[in-house]
């Protein structure tokens, strides 16, 4: 590659900006981030130098902006806790938007989600759409990268159904569990992503693996790489969601929300589209089963504190 350049990434401390980020490292290139969290360790020492979001000061913001090419935005929030809210992560998008147009930024790669719809039941997916919109009416050249399920060593919702069959002798699956769900590679993810930043015309990819599960044959399949055999049941959703709860007060987490089962029962974590990435899901499990699961991921922990 030639002369390096400037690039920000929102999160890059987190999961799937940390990928990113070493991506763009790899490359070359220069990295800034931008992050609630200024105090947490930096994984990429001196090589990532660290700047505070400041959506309350958008002049500091556009500052910690200025004489980047792209932005490779990751910031979202899983759900609402404490003042973090959907409406409050989808205004702060847009005073980030706002910013990166006026500091110069060339080009912003935005990591959205599959199936998002303003018409959504979901504030999630619906919060999705809504940056999505911000973006494409804004004056920057775009991508935006709608992955499924992301998978890989630090992946939550894999790690953590891995990490319940190693504890308990029973695993409730809300509903049928005929629902489908497609996964995708963080590292496939991560390439989409920088090779999209690097492209110049507007560009909207679902970002997903070749391999679609019913949530019921992913669970199986999960409990027989790991060599667990706790009873699989199938019970209904508002039962799950209280257990999980319980599991939740334990562990001092949200394991599960309630829009959350409902939005995987809608088969909104497919694509209709072809595979964009080549990783395998089963591949990847076979090579790491004996890994996966071994401790719990706190998403409370990564996100919110």
């Amino acid at each position: 590659m030639g002369t390096s350049e400037l690039n920000v990434v929102t999160g890059a401390f987190s999961y799937t900006g940390k990928y990113i980020t070493e991506r763009l490292l790899s490359m070359g290139e220069e990295v800034r981030t931008l992050t609630g969290r200024p105090d947490y360790e930096n994984p990429f020492g001196q090589q990532v130098k660290t700047f505070s979001f400041n959506f309350d000061r958008p002049g500091d913001l556009t500052e910690s902006l200025l004489g980047a090419k792209t932005l490779y935005n990751t910031y979202w929030v899983r759900y609402p806790h404490g003042p973090l809210s959907f409406d409050k992560a989808m205004k702060n998008n847009k005073i980030l938007i706002a910013a990166a147009e006026e500091a110069g930024i060339r080009r912003i790669v935005h990591i959205s989600i599959t199936n998002p719809s303003e018409d959504s039941p979901f504030p999630y997916f619906r919060g999705k759409a809504l940056v999505e919109k911000a973006i494409t009416q804004s004056r920057l050249s775009y991508a935006i990268i709608r992955p499924t399920v992301i998978f890989g060593p630090e992946g939550i919702l894999i790690n953590n159904i891995a990490w319940l069959l190693r504890k308990f002798p029973i695993f409730a699956i809300p509903g049928s569990g005929d629902y489908r769900i497609q996964t995708v590679f963080v590292e496939d993810m991560a390439g989409i992503a920088v090779s999209a930043g690097q492209k110049d015309e507007n560009l909207v990819i679902d970002t997903v693996g070749p391999e679609v599960y019913t949530f019921d044959e992913l669970v199986r399949l999960i409990a027989n790489k790991i060599n667990k055999r706790a009873r699989i049941v199938h019970i209904r959703p508002v039962l799950a969601l209280f257990f999980a709860r319980l599991i939740g007060y334990a562990v001092k987490d949200v394991v599960i929300t309630g829009d959350e089962i409902d939005g995987l029962m809608s088969n909104l974590l497919i694509s209709q589209g072809e595979p964009t990435a080549p990783t395998r899901f089963s591949d990847w499990l076979e090579k790491n089963a004996d890994k996966l699961g071994r401790r719990y991921i706190s998403g409370l922990k990564r996100s919110y504190r």
